[in-house]
């Protein structure tokens, strides 16, 4: 058994906290749309999950350094240490709003905080000065949108958090407004380069991992972040006075990530249909139930805060999409932790 968890510990994704973001999300949106007997329990398996996974980074990082820096530096695989800010960013929420528990959220705000600075200016540093780098089409793909939502997960909390701590609800909502413009501004940067991957170069399912999914993730939590900062034009003078610059692109972002929906559809259809690309289990499928769960959220608190009651429907039907996901790719996961350890049962009585 500790030989097998010290293996685990050691090719642990970088990815494997969006886990964490797709548990969260799913269960706000459950919550919201009252569903208190699958919100609760979710929110408890991933304050579990949370602290395994940290747990598990942590010794990555006193066991086996050498590997978790090759993930860090890597044009790919560094993307996935983004889902460590949005998953504590995206916790904090929840306590919150499952359990208006301001103080466990704050603490978790600044850990995110930290985070966030630590792997965006190491990551980006690195993509920049290093003297071999892979090829376009090998380098970039939809987990650098990770960047944009670990980016507006901090801004949804810190304009969670604004609407407790009075005394400092100005700072907050600048703080929320600066990141969400940045976000945004971000999005524009990568979704132009993906883009560009998407139509000037050969496209083979191998090419079109759970990942792209992030597309519309992106814009989902950056609709979220500017309904929230929309509410909160009472409490912040200067948001009232772009309060028509908020709303308008807070429809662009929802409009955006709406269009990626069936061009997402279609090509997964093409991908494991037409193509018939095995459909195995992939730590990244998580990032892939996120953007479900988190559309449901956005379309939710963007129709509360602008009066846009004739689109409530849509999370009504659309959190049955998202949990329908999260279930299929908890049970995926299951079988595959089961799997590898009778697999490494097998090999060590073989070997002996």
């Amino acid at each position: 058994m500790k030989e097998q968890l010290t293996e685990a510990i050691k090719n642990l994704s970088p990815a494997y906290f969006a886990m964490v973001m797709a548990t969260g999300v799913v269960s706000s949106a459950a919550f919201f749309l009252e569903m208190d007997i699958i919100a609760y329990p979710l929110f408890w398996v991933n304050i579990v999950l949370y602290a395994v996974l940290c747990v598990a980074t942590l010794l990555r990082i006193i066991l086996f350094r050498e590997q978790l820096l090759t993930d860090l530096l890597d044009h790919v695989r560094g993307m996935g240490f983004f889902t460590l800010v949005t998953a504590t960013s995206l916790l904090g929420t929840q306590f919150i709003i499952l359990k208006s528990n301001f103080h466990v959220a704050k603490i978790l705000w600044f850990i995110a905080l930290f985070l966030w600075v630590l792997i965006t200016y190491t990551i980006f540093t690195n993509l920049t000065i290093k003297g071999k780098k892979p090829s376009f089409s090998e380098g970039i793909n939809g987990a650098w949108l990770l960047a944009v939502v670990s980016t507006q997960s901090l801004a949804v909390l810190s304009a969670k958090l604004s609407m407790h701590f009075t005394a400092h609800k100005l700072m907050l909502n600048f703080f929320a407004f600066s990141m969400w413009l940045w976000g945004g501004m971000l999005y524009i940067w990568m979704i132009s380069l993906i883009f560009y991957r998407y139509t000037f170069f050969r496209f083979s399912p191998n090419d079109l991992t759970p990942p792209y999914w992030i597309n519309m993730g992106a814009m989902a939590i950056s609709t979220l972040a500017g309904s929230l900062l929309i509410i909160n034009t009472p409490n912040a003078p200067f948001l009232l006075s772009t309060l028509a610059f908020l709303k308008g692109f807070t429809i662009f972002y929802w409009v955006t990530g709406t269009w990626w929906i069936p061009m997402l559809f279609i090509l997964a259809f093409w991908r494991h249909v037409y193509k018939r690309f095995p459909l195995t289990y992939d730590p990244l499928y998580w990032g892939a139930v996120f953007p479900l769960g988190m559309y449901t959220v956005s379309t939710f608190e963007m129709s509360k805060a602008m009066n846009l009651e004739f689109l409530l429907p849509i999370p009504h039907y659309f959190i049955y999409v998202a949990l329908t996901a999260w279930v299929l790719t908890f049970y995926g996961f299951s079988k595959s932790v089961i799997k590898n350890f009778s697999q490494q049962e097998k090999d060590k009585e073989q070997k002996s």
